[in-house]
């Protein structure tokens, strides 16, 4: 059975929602705050991490970016915020989709299938699964990444992105191009995820050399694998 990490100070909501995830056929499995949260993460491994903002000791914001360093799991953040701000700087950190309080059980378990399509999405073929090119690899299957012969750290999703932007040099992908590719036609969010997530990915590129290729931007328009020598 899948569990799904439910992380929140509010006991009352903790269990307004883990009824809903047992009524979906989900484990739940439930925090009540940031350091609890991560400990349990670890031990869990859940599918979706449903992830309350505002906490006191470490907000949501900070678990989120704690996750992210090890792991590409959904993460949707339930947040009381509902301006924009807010929104974009959930997704900047690496949530997959936001739900503002006061919210509709229902809809939350509908953000949650949602979420878990996505995620089940892969840009792999059957024939291939190495990429090698200069001297960056590839590896679809394993979801690992090498430059020369150091590996990355990377999430399933920026391999993907890897795989389908070095798979196609010189090509152009428009921000929506990825935006479905990488998280799905019935996603919530917009191209500013996108970016935001390409600027992570170049984070961990940039840890080693890499002169004979780049991801580049094509104002605009979008990003493409680009051959510099």
């Amino acid at each position: 059975m899948q569990r799904i990490l439910i992380v929140d100070d509010n006991e009352d909501i903790r269990e307004v929602l883990g009824t809903y995830v047992a009524k979906e056929g989900f484990e739940p499995v439930v925090a009540k705050d940031g350091f609890e949260a991560l400990d349990l993460f670890k031990k869990a491994n859940p599918a979706v991490v449903l992830l309350d903002v505002m906490m006191p000791g470490m907000d949501g914001y900070k678990v989120c970016e704690k996750i992210r360093e090890q792991s590409d799991v959904p993460i949707i953040l339930v947040t009381a915020k509902g301006d924009d701000y807010d929104r974009v700087m959930g997704l900047d950190i690496g949530a997959d989709d936001y739900i503002v309080k006061p919210f509709n059980g229902d809809e939350v378990m509908a953000r949650v299938r949602a979420v878990l399509r996505r995620m089940g999405r892969s840009g792999a073929t059957e024939e291939k699964k190495i990429l090698n090119i200069s001297d960056l690899t590839v590896n679809i299957e394993t979801y690992t990444v090498y430059v020369g012969a150091e590996k990355l750290p990377m999430t399933k999703k920026e391999v993907e992105t890897m795989w389908i932007l070095a798979g196609n040099p010189s090509k152009v992908f428009t921000r929506d191009n990825l935006l479905d590719s990488l998280w799905g036609q019935d996603y919530f969010g917009d191209s500013r995820t996108v970016d935001s997530h390409i600027k992570r990915l170049r984070a961990k590129l940039d840890k080693v050399p890499h002169p004979n290729w780049e991801i580049k931007t094509i104002w605009g328009l979008g990003y493409k694998f680009e051959l510099t020598v």
